[in-house]
């Protein structure tokens, strides 16, 4: 079940690939600055993923005009997951939690999926400025979405 909204969100650091080699990537360094969405998704090369992640990339300004950062994180590997990226054209910052760690601290990490092992829901957060959880949403399955008009609404109301 996804931490509830109102508590501080955990802090993280996961690794991004992109052309430019893997970086750190540090949650609390939005604090102040800047509100941020975290996307949580099974796998990536699958086609929900894909979807939502491809969506994203397209509705990209709608988020950075409310000015939120936004973050896919998965279980895959950064390099995986900038291979994914390259294809399908993904404009977003994808987070490696490899070792399922963050999915563990959101409360959405799911023991099995499909036979493949441990990945993490499909699950949305919005986080303030301040580091709080604002909006959290774990879908019912992983092939549901989450609701973005949702997420949007909540990002307008901070």
């Amino acid at each position: 079940m996804a931490i509830a909204v109102g508590t501080k969100a955990p802090d993280f650091t996961l690794k991004s690939k992109d052309a430019e080699g893997v970086k750190d990537i540090k949650l609390s360094e939005n604090f102040g600055k800047r509100n941020t969405v975290l996307l949580f998704f099974p796998l990536a090369f699958t086609s929900v993923c894909t979807k939502e992640m491809c969506d994203i990339t397209q509705g990209i300004k709608a988020y950075q005009d409310l000015d939120a950062a936004v973050f896919g994180i998965s279980v895959d590997s950064p390099f995986s997951q900038e291979a994914w990226a390259q294809k399908e054209n993904i404009g977003i910052p994808l987070l490696s939690d490899l070792n399922k760690k963050t999915a563990a601290a959101y409360g959405v990490l799911l023991d099995d999926l499909l036979g493949f092992g441990s990945t993490s829901a499909r699950a949305a957060f919005v986080i303030d400025k301040g580091g709080v959880v604002r909006y959290a949403e774990q879908t019912p399955t992983p092939k549901d979405l989450p609701d973005f008009a949702k997420i949007q609404a909540t990002l307008k109301g901070l």
